[in-house]
This record gives structure tokens, C-alpha cells and sequence, in this order.
């Protein structure tokens, strides 16, 4: 008899081992996407799960293993899309895209015009703070039409990343409303803070038409080393959706005590708050690879003890954690690493 029950207890588990599905590859393929502002090309990658074989290709800088233009893999999957901060680009950072891809998400990587490392012709502008928001819904609705992919993305499980400003550009999809006046009233207090008042704290009023425009389709937001000066209470009171944040204790570009310590007190829901001891701003980028090491010290060095590859192996595991159970993933549907 026990014998024959551990027959049964091993067939059992052979079975239930056969049905775990196992991390993907990524694929990719660029998104045609047009800027609302000025009905100009947005350059735009989406990156999503394939059973396909990757190979290397290089994408906004980076070396990547993908599939490009592969068959997406069976299953409808939560989309996610990622504002890259001041001057950025996609797919910054590449692994945490490559890794949410691999373990069941949809990701969108785009480059903000006026807005990166080409072009800086809208910093400091009403059309960079108010038009980021509406260039990433208008990846979220290009990636919904795709036909490669529309089938595969489940349209009720959306979130948006964002890292430094893209973290502003987040909370405005989510329903934060800036207030410009603390902006500037920051900047006469601090006008030392050469990152956020290089125009003294005033927004170029290029674009006055323009206002927040917030995103209903949006369910969960992660946000790196946010970028949040223009937001008080009130004007974070729209924003009840899910938040993981991320900081770090010794961010040398965004003051972690006004900017995600603030949201910390101030969002209506507690997020889920991380804060990295000893690191920085740059913390948050993909650990470099010996070149870019000397080409931009200034970026990939971090301070002694802090470890980068480990805390993107954490993030990166945590990231796919907090959509999964915010955006409702089916548990056979996800695998992370």
C-alpha cells in the first residue's frame, strides 16, 4: 500500500511539474506610435513573451537579447508602459523591461520628444509636463491596435513605470494634478538644485492649452526615484491606485525626503515603499557594462557596498510580484525570476 501510494505522490507531481510554465524569451518589435503634440514618429519598442529563439540586436543604445518580431506566446498578458526621466531613453532600464517580458508582461518602451538625449528642446516646458502623459497613452492605445500583438494583451491589466520625471508622468496618468506655484516656490528656496530649476522653477508656457491628463486604463504604478516637487496633498488625492516606490537613501539628483519621502506621506493609499541604503539616483539604470563604466562614471559608479546587480535581481523580482498581484495575473500565467 505504500508502495502504491508513493507511486501515486511522484505521478502526481510529475504532472503538476508538467503543467508550470516556464519564464519565456522577449520579443520585440518597434510600435508605430505618433507624438499627440505634434503628429510626429515616436520612436517606440514593445517587448513581450515568446517561445522564440533570441538573438542579439542592439536597440536605443543597448545590446539585447530578443526575438524580433517573433510569434508572441500563447496567452493574453497585462501591458505595462515605461517613462524614462529627463533626457533618458528606452529601453532604460533594458533589464527590468527584458525580465518583465520574460515572465508574462507586455512592456512598452518609448523615447519622449523633446525629451532625451538628441533633442531638450521641451525641458522646462508646459509640452514636456503635460505632453509626456498623453505620449504614454498613446503607446498604451497604439500597443491595444497592434495586430500583432492586440490579441495577446489583456486591455483590463495595464500599469506605467516610471523612473526620475517619468515618475511624474506616472502619477499625472493616475489622476495627480501639478501645482507649477510649488515648483517654483522650491526653487527660491533651493535654487542651488541645478537638476529641477534650471529654469528658475518657471515652466515655458509653450503650450497653455494643455492640461493633466489622467488615464483610467491605468491600474498600478511603479515608481523609481520619482520625480514629485509639484505635488501637495490635495493634488495627489485622485491617486488611489496600487504604488510600489523605490529610492534611494543618498539620491544625489532628487532630494529622497521631498520627492518620495513626500509621497510617501501624501499619497491617499500607503505604497509600498522600498528605500536602498547608500544608493543613488543611478541606482536604478541596468548595471554597466566595462565601457560605459568609462565612457559615464558618473552613472554607473555607485557607492561602496552598494551592489547594483543585486538590487536589480531584487527589483526586477519585485516588480513582476507587484503587477502579478495588483493587476490580477493568472497564477499560470505567471513565472517570474
Amino acid at each position: 500500500m505504500a508502495r502504491v501510494l508513493l507511486v501515486l505522490l511522484l505521478l502526481m507531481a510529475s504532472l503538476a511539474q508538467a503543467n508550470v510554465p516556464q519564464p519565456w524569451n522577449a520579443g520585440a518589435r518597434r510600435l508605430a506610435l505618433q507624438d499627440p503634440l505634434s503628429g510626429k514618429p515616436i520612436p517606440a519598442v514593445i517587448f513581450y513573451p515568446t517561445r522564440s529563439k533570441p538573438r542579439v540586436l542592439h536597440i536605443g543604445g543597448y545590446s539585447l537579447r530578443v526575438a524580433l518580431d517573433a510569434a508572441p506566446a500563447k496567452g493574453r498578458f497585462p501591458l505595462l508602459a515605461i517613462s524614462h526621466g529627463n533626457s533618458g531613453s528606452p529601453p532604460a532600464p533594458p533589464d527590468l523591461l527584458l525580465s518583465l517580458a520574460r515572465n508574462g508582461f507586455v512592456v512598452i518602451g518609448l523615447l519622449h520628444p523633446g525629451d532625451n538625449p538628441e533633442d531638450q528642446s521641451r525641458q522646462g516646458a508646459l509640452s514636456n509636463l503635460y505632453g509626456r502623459p498623453l505620449q504614454v497613452s498613446a503607446s498604451i492605445s497604439a500597443a491595444l491596435a497592434d495586430t500583432h500583438l492586440a490579441s495577446s494583451i489583456d486591455a483590463q491589466r495595464i500599469g506605467v513605470i516610471g523612473y526620475s520625471a517619468g515618475g511624474e508622468t506616472a502619477l499625472i496618468l493616475a489622476g495627480a494634478t501639478p501645482n507649477p506655484q510649488r515648483l517654483l516656490r522650491y526653487c527660491q528656496e533651493r535654487p542651488d538644485d541645478e537638476d529641477a530649476c534650471s529654469e528658475n522653477g518657471e515652466l515655458r508656457a509653450d503650450r497653455p492649452d494643455l492640461k493633466a491628463h489622467a488615464d483610467p486604463r491605468v491600474g498600478a504604478l511603479l515608481l523609481l526615484a520619482p520625480l514629485s516637487l509639484m505635488f501637495g496633498h490635495d493634488d495627489l488625492a485622485a491617486v488611489t491606485i496600487p504604488v510600489l516606490l523605490y529610492t534611494g537613501d543618498r539620491d544625489q539628483v532628487l532630494d529622497p525626503s521631498r520627492n518620495a519621502g513626500h509621497l510617501l506621506r501624501r499619497l491617499p493609499n500607503p505604497p509600498e515603499y522600498h528605500v536602498l541604503q547608500g544608493a543613488g539616483h543611478f541606482v536604478f539604470m541596468t548595471p554597466c557594462s566595462a565601457d560605459e563604466d568609462s565612457e559615464t562614471p558618473e552613472l554607473c559608479e555607485d557607492a561602496i557596498g552598494v551592489d547594483r546587480q543585486a538590487i536589480h535581481r531584487s527589483l526586477n523580482g519585485e516588480a513582476a510580484r507587484f503587477f502579478a498581484s495588483q493587476l490580477r495575473v493568472d497564477p499560470v500565467q505567471a513565472s517570474w525570476r
